[in-house]
């Protein structure tokens, strides 16, 4: 996947601008109201910022994404724990994910053999374990044992849970859509487990004090801080 190939910074905006930016809306003809980030963005375009394109061929460009560390086990006990980037969330109800997996990789016979597989949320602290678990194989070592990792208990499937990881998702697979170079897993969610950790006295599940990780052309890079709430762009002063 090619990176970015230039990076284009914010102009150095003026007092006077600055101040422009405390005004949150603004009167729009066609919308309404517009919000503050529209606002930025007109500012900016009036500095001179450059919009320039390069048109590229068709490719995997949306970014960033999940590293997540799958895990999976056969029938007759053998584990494997692999790096996905390729997931996410397809429905609500009822609860659905996918992950997207080459057949070349090791763990897909497994997954292919139980229709079952794990997706354990990383953190800052699995940084190394995410990009050791993509680039070895399972053929060869047991990952588990190499990264001093801790094998739980699952209570609907039989690929063990990462004890390290804030989150679990127990995973059945309901179909599996062979689509070119990646074979897409469409999986219904049949149990979460979450890291006690985490929580607070109220019960509520705090998941960015555990620092997450996102993946994004080669590089693994960490959550720095909240920028709103669902709905804060309508949300009455």
């Amino acid at each position: 996947m090619p990176r970015n190939r230039k990076k284009t910074g914010n102009q150095p905006k003026s007092r006077s601008d600055r101040n422009n930016k405390k005004s949150a809306i603004h009167k729009n003809t066609n919308h309404g109201y517009r919000n503050r980030a529209e606002s930025e963005g007109s500012e900016q375009k009036d500095s001179g910022q450059n919009y320039a394109k390069q048109e590229w061929k068709p490719g995997n460009m949306v970014y960033p994404v999940p590293a997540v560390l799958v895990t999976v086990s056969d029938r007759t006990g053998n584990d494997n724990i692999f790096t996905v980037a390729w997931t996410g969330t397809i429905c609500t109800n009822p609860p659905m994910v996918y992950i997207s997996v080459r057949p070349e990789r090791y763990s897909y016979h497994m997954i292919k053999e139980t229709g079952e597989f794990v997706i354990n949320l990383t953190t800052r602290e699995l940084a190394f374990a995410t990009d050791y678990c993509g680039v070895k194989s399972g053929r060869e070592i047991d990952k588990f044992q190499e990264l001093h990792l801790t094998r739980q208990k699952p209570s609907k499937v039989l690929a063990p849970l990462i004890g390290e990881c804030p989150v679990n998702i127990e995973c059945k697979v309901t179909e599996c859509r062979e689509l070119g170079s990646h074979h897409m897993f469409l999986a219904e969610v049949k149990a979460v487990h979450i890291s006690e950790s985490y929580m607070d006295a109220k019960g509520a599940f705090h998941l960015e004090k555990a620092k997450p990780i996102v993946y994004s052309h080669g590089e693994y890079f960490g959550l720095s801080q909240a920028l709103g709430t669902f709905g804060y762009s309508i949300r009455k002063k």
